[in-house]
């Protein structure tokens, strides 16, 4: 079982400065994001991201066409560009959630965006062994 983790405001105020990881640990990541201007597109395989803007504003598009998918890691996927997908603006006390498999990008931030992020990440799935089946 997990213990549970506590941070004190004085060690969590320079991570909400800068950005960063808060805690880390089997099945979740909690961070700290700060942007000034868009990004790639992401795509997690076996991650759903929760975000909570602090403040700032930026244009965010999900779902749609990646333009120039590529993996970067193993679960892990970026694009240069989403064609079609929603769009919203997401503003200082929105909340949006990622599941999983779905891209997401920030098209265009105005100044500069913090967003307090909670990361769910489930186990990647596994083909099935070709020797359990039945004989």
């Amino acid at each position: 079982m997990d213990s549970v983790i506590y941070i004190p405001g004085d060690l969590t105020a320079p991570v909400f400065e800068r950005g960063g990881d808060l805690a880390r640990g089997a099945g979740y990541v909690v961070s700290v994001a700060r942007r000034t201007a868009g990004g790639e597109v992401e795509i997690h395989d076996c991650e759903t991201d929760t975000f909570h803007v602090l403040e700032g504003s930026a244009t965010f598009v999900t779902g749609g066409t990646v333009v120039g998918r590529h993996t970067v890691a193993p679960g892990q996927h970026r694009g240069t560009a989403i064609e079609g997908g929603e769009t919203c603006q997401l503003r200082s006390g929105d909340v949006i959630i990622i599941p999983e498999g779905t891209p997401h990008w920030f098209k265009d931030v105005a100044g500069t965006i913090r967003y307090y992020v909670v990361k769910a990440v489930s186990a990647p799935a596994t083909a099935p062994d070709p020797d359990s089946g039945p004989r």
